[in-house]
């Protein structure tokens, strides 16, 4: 079987870590080969990101009965006219478009993607419209598969992350006034409840009174950075809490931590887990969803129970305390990383070639 013709398409018209995904896996693929198409709603973000990178996106209002009539007729004629081995749809709203338009095209195989940590609510969107589901982490394939999808229709393909060559020397320091002798516990993630910034501020609190160890918070949301900015104001602790707002200089800024933390309370995946471990440190993260396959406990970092903050809290101690632990966990967790290719584009690009030939053999003979 030769190049694969490929439409994914996205009804949400943000940009965030599903949105980022299918533009990392559209690039990955069309550089092995395949053809590589997208459709998404007009204003979206990821449509203009892919037209940028060369990708031809179709285009289509996704909301209402009327939109819904006129989309699917629309998709059908596309996926027709490009004569499409895979439609890989991503969210419920497009999977019911576009899927059924696939159905209708006769389009060999329809794939939707289940990014979210959480139990569907209805099977629709993932067994009676596609033929096949590929899951973010195992976690996520757990969930469906409680709900009564098939085992041999459900497989994961984790995200890749970016391995970029180690910093030398980050500016990271230098910009917020730490010192380099001091400890910086680091996290970065988008300022949203579920990502429990709150819960690691507090288990924090005492350690940040010792005068060599801070807390640096990267990433941007209202109204929680508000809130934790107005959390940690209140406690005294505004010159040892530092907030970043976003950033996309990520390398350099993980090259200026001494370890990872985040109390996240949902998570389909955890990449950033990854991340910070290819960049050499010790991660320190709640046991949820599909953070337990990011790291290994004890060897490149320690989980500890959801809502638990004296676990929390002693597993940051133990590690600012310790740094010939550090040391040793951030080096196993860069090997781990990068001996492996599970979260790698060329990883993503295996797996998503054996998912995809699998399934149209089966289907198709």
């Amino acid at each position: 079987m030769g190049p694969l013709r490929i439409l994914h398409s996205e009804a949400a018209t943000g940009f965030g870590g599903q949105e980022n995904r299918i533009f990392k896996e559209m690039g990955a693929m069309r550089a092995a080969g395949h053809h590589m198409e997208a459709l998404c709603q007009p204003h979206a973000r990821l449509a203009q990101r892919l037209r940028d990178d060369g990708f031809q996106v179709h285009t289509l209002l996704m909301d209402g009965p009327r939109n819904y009539v006129r989309g699917v007729f629309q998709v059908r004629r596309i996926l027709k006219a490009g004569r499409f081995d895979v439609l890989n749809t991503h969210s419920r709203r497009d999977t019911l478009l576009a899927g059924v338009a696939g159905r209708l095209a006769g389009t060999p195989l329809i794939v939707r993607t289940r990014h979210l940590a959480v139990k569907p609510g209805s099977l629709l969107s993932y067994t009676r419209v596609p033929h096949c589901v590929t899951t973010v982490s195992d976690h996520v394939r757990r969930l469906l598969l409680e709900c009564g999808a098939a085992p041999d229709r459900v497989a994961t393909v984790y995200s890749p992350i970016p391995l970029p060559p180690p910093v030398e020397r980050s500016s990271l320091r230098a910009e917020l006034g730490i010192p380099d002798n001091a400890i910086v516990v680091g996290c970065v993630a988008v300022m949203r409840a579920k990502k429990g910034h709150r819960a690691l501020i507090d288990a924090m609190t005492d350690l940040l009174r010792r005068p060599d160890v801070y807390l640096v918070l990267v990433g941007d949301g209202s109204p929680t950075l508000e809130e934790l900015q107005m959390m940690v104001q209140t406690r005294g602790l505004q010159d040892k809490v530092l907030f970043t707002g976003r950033r996309a200089d990520i390398p350099n800024v993980l090259a200026g931590f001494d370890l990872f933390a985040l109390a996240t309370e949902q998570e389909a995946s955890g990449t950033v887990f990854v991340e910070a471990a290819a960049a050499g440190l010790p991660v320190v993260g709640t046991d949820v969803g599909g953070v337990s396959e990011m790291l290994q406990d004890g060897v490149t970092g320690v989980l500890v129970p959801l809502h638990d903050q004296k676990a929390l809290a002693d597993a940051i101690r133990m590690l600012v305390d310790d740094p010939g632990r550090r040391r040793a966990m951030g080096q196993a967790g860069m090997r781990a990383v990068r001996d492996s290719d599970r979260f790698t584009l060329e990883g993503l690009v295996r797996r998503t070639e054996q998912c995809y030939r699998g399934w149209l053999k089966d289907r198709i003979g």
